[in-house]
């Protein structure tokens, strides 16, 4: 798997793990259907506690993106979770704190935009 944890981020891990996992899946290098490493391999693989990559499952699982099946264990959802309102409010939580991050660093409001518009390109490309 293409997982790199930073393990001197104040970001904690299994929201590291998190993102990497949703990350693959818009890339297109985990597919719909595709069965994800067991909880023990992932941890092992990567150097972290199994009980973190338990959460991280079981986060994404909440959020739409994998099924956990007993037997089969995690996999990437044939069917996205669709935009809905509460993830509408929540991305503008987020964007609101990435955009003034940004302001406050002096990026301009085209160069924002135009960096918005070429990560969303590189998306679509795959």
């Amino acid at each position: 798997m293409f997982i790199k944890i930073d393990f001197e981020s104040e970001m904690p891990i299994y929201e590291q793990l998190r993102r990497q996992i949703i990350m693959g899946i818009a890339k297109g290098a985990l597919e719909k259907g595709e069965q994800l490493p067991s909880v023990r391999q992932l941890a092992e693989d990567i150097g972290i506690n199994l009980h973190t990559v338990n959460k991280t499952y079981n986060v994404l699982k909440e959020e739409g993106y994998l099924v956990i099946d007993r037997r089969k264990g995690a996999m990437v959802r044939d069917i996205m979770p669709k935009a809905n309102k509460e993830y509408s409010e929540h991305l503008q939580a987020e964007m609101e704190y990435i955009i003034a991050n940004s302001y406050c660093r002096g990026l301009t409001k085209e160069d924002f935009l135009k960096l918005c518009g070429e990560i969303y390109d590189k998306l679509e490309k795959y």
